[in-house]
């Protein structure tokens, strides 16, 4: 359910790579849950009271599991998310930084000094809402998946 509402919110993004055009990164986002299956990895979901699944987003608590592109999984003490969605249908309610706070306090409790995350053009609206909330951009972190430029962020976080 939740791979479903990934390949539905990414591939709707204006300026976003097409599931024809990266079938590969695609079929990672509809076996979401198997990044869970990662060593200190995690599927945080947001669910609305009547059971609706509302967003989600993929933690991993060491970064060697983290599965990007770039210099991000030889960071040591760090934890970083990814693949963070939201329902069309639940967006502006604060589900997104909601899930964000949750990959920064489970980043803490797992004692790491900072966190990482990737992003795109195209995720203009998380972008801002990551700086809001603290992160600064790293352009050591970037990386070209493709044809697409992804942008890292970093939040330090002692």
């Amino acid at each position: 359910e939740i791979g479903k509402l990934m390949v539905a919110t990414y591939s709707q993004l204006e300026g976003f790579p097409k599931p024809s055009e990266q079938p590969d990164y695609y079929k990672k986002l509809a076996a979401v849950g198997e990044f869970a299956d990662k060593p200190s990895g995690a599927l945080l979901t947001a669910v609305s009271p009547s059971g609706t699944i509302e967003g989600g987003v993929v933690y991993f608590g060491d970064m060697q599991y983290y599965g990007s592109g770039g210099t991000a999984t030889q960071e040591r003490h760090t934890s970083g998310f990814r693949l963070l969605a939201v329902s069309p249908s639940a967006r502006g309610k604060g589900i997104g930084k909601l899930l964000t706070e949750a990959c920064i306090n489970k980043a803490r409790e797992d004692g790491n000094r900072q966190i990482i995350i990737h992003t795109t053009m195209a995720m203009q609206t998380a972008w801002k809402m990551y700086e809001r909330m603290g992160f600064k951009r790293s352009k050591d972190l970037d990386f070209m998946q493709g044809e697409l430029a992804v942008y890292g962020f970093r939040m330090l976080l002692e």
